[in-house]
């Protein structure tokens, strides 16, 4: 929120300084504290406007870990029609708002969601994860792959995305989410999760025009997908880019760099005020190159250091996260402390507090819960 709204909860410092208190209030003394709601905190953050403390949701805050969630896992077994009935959709997303109150609500679904409406079926099987029953690996098979069109394949996603905002209104902003070109191409090439990359690998060093027709293909339907999630509800969305950390720098140059940028560019020609997000687990090596796609926000995973982060991503870029999953399953001071020495790090201006990664299977739901209080109750 703009520093209009909340006059009273000034900003000491144009910084952080890594060494400086930064003030936490209970529950109780947050009672007592009423700001003007305007746009979502999260979306006012990633401008770069003046806000009392750090914005915070988790990735998978929707997921196993949570009991209500279970339940809806044991009623409903398969992943795929929990992630494409549109009330189930809504139900899922919203659990952890309505226990939690993030900042972010993000969409529960999957970054392979729009491959059958590009002729590539898929399945999600329990304990072995996306299964691709055709591995794409020749021209013949990626002539194969057709355009996406969201609202013929997916209307589920957008009519749960528009029922997600009625319902959160403000307080929250709704996150939409797809994934890059290169992870989906290593799903479809590989068929299903890999150790290695070698089927991918293969393409790419023995046909690379193959590979970057299907690139191509994933770019353009993901750009597309990413607007219909805008038109829909969606006020900001997160590009997951998992495994293109698995590329060494100058193949990340070829093989991803180039399409993220492509993505980032024609979503903005039409949207230009939607943030967007970009995740890579394990970029320490990419950080650099993953600014170079022009997106509003990088996500950082634990193995950078927050700080450091920073410095080499420069000002003009907003972060997101970054603690360890596994803090989760250490003592409430434990987890305070992770967090607040996460937000010295990161500043006052510009951050989206996050985990490095998704919520990890097990993580003790209390300690989810005194994650977000004290996330929430930070001030600058």
């Amino acid at each position: 929120m703009s520093s209009s709204l909340c006059s009273s909860l000034s900003l000491s410092s144009p910084s952080i300084n890594p060494k400086s208190p930064i003030r936490f209030r209970s529950k109780s003394m947050l009672s007592t504290i009423r700001c003007a709601v305007g746009e979502p905190l999260l979306l006012n953050a990633v401008r770069g406007e003046k806000v009392e403390r750090p914005p915070v949701w988790l990735m998978r805050q929707a997921g196993r870990y949570m009991k209500s969630y279970q339940l809806i896992c044991e009623k409903y077994p398969s992943f795929r029609e929990r992630s494409e009935n549109v009330d189930l959709v809504v139900e899922i997303s919203l659990q952890p708002w309505k226990v939690f109150k993030p900042d972010g609500v993000i969409l529960f679904s999957d970054i392979l969601t729009p491959l059958p409406g590009m002729n590539i079926p898929f399945d999600i099987v329990k304990g072995k994860g996306p299964v691709i029953y055709n591995p794409l690996r020749t021209a013949e098979d990626v002539d194969q792959v057709t355009e996406f069109v969201p609202e013929e394949s997916v209307p589920y996603v957008g009519e749960a995305l528009t029922i997600l905002r009625e319902e959160v209104k403000n307080d929250a902003a709704v996150l939409g989410f797809v994934g890059a070109p290169f992870t989906l191409a290593s799903y479809v090439v590989e068929g299903g999760s890999s150790k290695h990359f070698s089927k991918i690998k293969k393409l790419a060093f023995s046909d690379p025009k193959v590979l970057h027709a299907l690139l191509q293909k994933f770019t353009t339907s993901m750009a597309k997908y990413i607007k219909y999630q805008a038109d829909n509800g969606a006020q900001a969305v997160q590009i997951f880019d998992s495994w293109a950390t698995e590329l060494s720098p100058v193949d990340f140059e070829e093989f991803s760099l180039p399409y993220l940028k492509q993505i980032v560019d024609t979503v903005k020609a039409t949207h230009p005020n939607l943030p967007l997000i970009l995740y890579a687990s394990g970029s320490g090596g990419l950080l650099e190159r993953l600014s170079l796609t022009s997106v509003d926000v990088v996500s950082l995973d634990w193995t950078v250091d927050m700080a450091e982060g920073r410095k080499r991503l420069g000002a003009d870029i907003a972060v997101q996260g970054n603690v360890d999953p596994g803090v989760l399953f250490g003592s409430k001071e434990f987890i305070t402390n992770r967090i607040l020495d996460t937000v010295r790090k990161a500043g006052n201006s510009k951050h989206i507090l996050n985990l490095g990664h998704g919520i990890v299977v097990g993580t003790p739901e209390e300690n989810v819960a005194h994650f977000f209080e004290v996330a929430k109750g930070i001030r600058y």
